[in-house]
């Protein structure tokens, strides 16, 4: 008898750490570092929508909680990806 595999094929990520300065995601065997100075959407997120991360294609990441869209080149080289948009402030 033969199993198949249920549901959707996924792309491994996970968030590994999250400091004061910033957070940690493992890609497959690839270990990033995402400082909050250039990846400011995250600082004042809660620790749950973070860690609610998604993985639809190899070189694309997405937090649905948080609406945020990264490309992964965009972490392993973030000075050639200059911040243009702002994290929205509550009122």
């Amino acid at each position: 008898m033969l199993s198949g595999t249920l549901g959707t094929n996924t792309l491994e990520v996970e968030v590994t750490n999250v400091s004061k300065h910033g957070l940690w995601l493992l890609l497959g065997d690839e270990e990033l570092f995402m400082p909050f100075a250039e990846f400011p959407w995250f600082r004042d997120a809660p620790i749950g929508k973070v860690l609610n991360v998604e993985r639809p294609k190899a070189h694309h990441l997405y937090w649905p909680d948080l609406d945020v869209d990264l490309a992964v080149e965009s972490i392993r080289h973030p000075e050639r990806f200059p911040l243009i948009a702002k994290p929205s402030r509550s009122t």
